[in-house]
């Protein structure tokens, strides 16, 4: 099967089965698996193949929409990882997950050659935080491919964005630069149903820079693209609730997601799962009145998430 491809040949990214998973009830989560030795989030521990791989399956049990999986840590400060290293630690891990579920794959780089193999490994959207910018192969690969991409904000790269983060005008220039690469895509023929925007929450961003993007998200909803935000355990949440990295975040990322569904956000991209997918269920059930068949109830040991979805 060609990859990023139904079985009947029908590009999975511009068929309705994209078009299907947005208009979900619920706002999307994408589970994060970092296959990295030195993420800020896990401190590696699915660094390991046979690792990262129950996390992935537990991930698609707890209710993930979508797995986003990374070879490189883009926290602050972060040195580039080889290609082919980072091929070395996604391409396998990607054929694994493919062979045990077919809930949509992400892969998380910048690297054209990464991604290629990723989407010929099974993965079907790439999410690519600088926003078709690093690598001048990456916009020719989502045209052919045509699958999704989400186009991420960030000032700098990680080795530098949090040095002197600064803005005149903060949502100004995160709309204008949104626009910028949403023109260049469609210049290179990547269709605009296709594409994602993320704000680059912790990316070449203040404390007060996270807070006021979060809280305005609705400010980029004309843009008439799908939004991610990947809040997570960021260190914003650790500054507010004087907490270290890892889970202990866990609790206060549910904030940043309540914030961000409401202002409009359609895809949360976070580490657990579980804590989202019950959040999110209740938050639905109130909002959309509380009445009996208002919700979906959240996966649970007896009732695991349906796995048909196929990017």
């Amino acid at each position: 099967m060609v990859v990023g491809r139904l079985a009947s040949g029908e590009p999975a990214g511009s068929s309705p089965v994209w078009a299907a998973i947005l208009k979900t009830p619920l706002p999307l989560i994408m589970g994060v698996i970092n296959v990295t030795p030195d993420s800020f989030s896990d401190g590696g521990r699915f660094f390991e193949h046979r690792d990262a791989l129950a996390q992935a399956q537990a991930l698609v049990a707890a209710g993930a929409d979508l797995l986003d999986i990374g070879g490189e840590s883009t926290r602050p400060y972060a040195d580039p990882v080889p290609l082919e290293e980072e091929l070395r630690r996604v391409v396998p891990l990607i054929e694994a997950v493919r062979a045990t579920t077919d809930t949509p794959i992400s892969i998380d780089t910048y690297k054209s050659q990464v991604a290629r193999a990723a989407l010929n490994a099974g993965a079907g959207l790439i999410n690519d935080i600088s926003a078709l910018r690093f690598d001048p192969a990456m916009a020719p690969l989502v045209a052919e491919h045509r699958v999704p991409v989400v186009l991420m904000h960030m000032q700098g790269t990680p080795r530098d964005m949090q040095l002197k983060p600064h803005y005149d005008d903060l949502l100004g220039e995160i709309k204008a630069f949104f626009k910028e690469r949403l023109d260049f895509a469609l210049s290179q023929g990547i269709p605009r149903d296709l594409l994602i925007l993320d704000p680059g929450i912790g990316f070449g961003k203040t404390f007060q820079h996270n807070l006021e993007i979060l809280n305005h998200l609705e400010a980029f909803l004309d843009l008439g693209c799908p939004l991610m935000i990947g809040a997570s355990r960021k260190a914003f949440i650790g500054h507010l609730l004087n907490l270290p990295n890892g889970e202990v975040r866990d609790v206060g990322t549910l904030a940043a997601v309540a914030v961000a569904v409401q202002r409009g956000a359609r895809i949360v991209r976070t580490h657990n799962v579980a804590y989202t997918r019950q959040f999110l269920t209740v938050m639905q059930a109130i909002l959309g009145g509380g009445g009996q068949g208002s919700h979906t109830p959240a996966p649970s040991p007896q009732n695991t998430p349906s796995t048909s979805k196929r990017l």
